[in-house]
């Protein structure tokens, strides 16, 4: 299983592709992707990462596992491939940022234009196995992308953390909030969402008005 990610990327975190549980997960992914339909394609595994290399991060939103459905995940939390009908969560995240900004809902819930833009996309769990949802949990890549948190607090300066839902309020943790931003707020899935705990936040726009207070260029959120 050959797999690649950012340079600057690889320069981080060559400590742990090192360690043991890495080398138990990489066992583990090229059984799973022989044997059975694995998300995202081996090739989009480390999309977050290089899509938005360290030095290019502005935000950063945390979800949970792929998409597990056939040709959704894409290797960006939330996001899914053109031509895919947006996901309930995803739904009800349109359906915010238009309330928020007014900008049209976006025709595609492709989200590489944020990726680009310094948005880093990054579920807890980078693999899941087709139609099993949290298939590779606790296999070892949430110890990889928690160091990946750790990494960007450590590094980096005034990034805008947004944490939508129980699970990725708990990776507020890893966070100095002296020198970042948490926005907070519940999980866009319909049952959060449903309950009051999504809409009317307004983190699109509370992201833009602290990226221009820095003096950086605001999100485009819809293209």
């Amino acid at each position: 299983m050959n797999l690649s990610i950012h340079p600057l990327w690889r320069e981080k975190l060559e400590h742990e592709f090192e360690k043991p549980y890495f080398v138990q997960l990489l066992t583990f992914l090229k059984r799973d992707y022989r044997i059975y339909h694995c998300y995202p394609p081996q090739a989009e595994i480390f999309a977050a990462y290089d899509l938005c290399p360290i030095d290019k991060i502005k935000v950063v939103i945390i979800g949970q596992d792929p998409y597990h459905g056939e040709g959704q995940a894409n290797g960006l939390c939330f996001s899914v491939n053109d031509r895919i009908p947006p996901p309930p969560s995803l739904v009800n995240i349109f359906k915010e940022l238009h309330s928020d900004t007014g900008l049209p809902i976006p025709k595609s819930g492709n989200l590489r234009h944020w990726a680009k833009q310094g948005v880093m996309l990054l579920n807890s769990t980078l693999t899941v196995r087709g139609g099993t949802a949290h298939s590779h949990s606790r296999k070892g890549w949430e110890e990889f992308t928690d160091e990946t948190i750790r990494i960007i607090n450590e590094e980096t300066e005034q990034i805008i953390f947004l944490l939508w839902g129980n699970f990725a309020s708990k990776k507020a943790k890893f966070i100095d909030r002296k020198k970042h931003f948490v926005l907070e707020a519940g999980h866009p899935s319909p049952l959060s969402a449903n309950n009051g705990k999504w809409f009317g936040h307004k983190h699109f726009t509370k992201t833009n008005e602290i990226l221009v207070s820095l003096g950086k260029e605001p999100i485009k959120w819809v293209q």
